[in-house]
């Protein structure tokens, strides 16, 4: 094996250099960040929304129509 030295191994990398770099690469792919705000679906004022407008859909005279395109949507069979 002789006196071969090993080359110094490199500092590891902070979180923030790594984060730092990997949206550099994001940014060299076209790429950018957002922030997005959803609601918050554990939120009881959010829920007793959801139900208000939920009530309300069902009172129209759509509500069947509604009703039908909302089943396949989650079967999956869009007309």
């Amino acid at each position: 094996m002789g006196s071969e030295q090993m080359p110094p191994k490199a500092k590891p990398q902070t979180s923030r250099d790594k984060v730092r770099t990997h949206r550099a690469r994001l940014r060299a792919q076209g790429m950018r960040p957002v922030t997005l705000w959803v609601p918050d679906m554990r939120s009881p004022k959010l829920s007793a929304e959801a139900r208000r407008q939920s009530l309300l859909a069902n009172r129209t005279a759509f509500a069947a129509e509604d009703e039908a395109w909302a089943g396949s949507m989650i079967e999956g069979s869009v007309d």
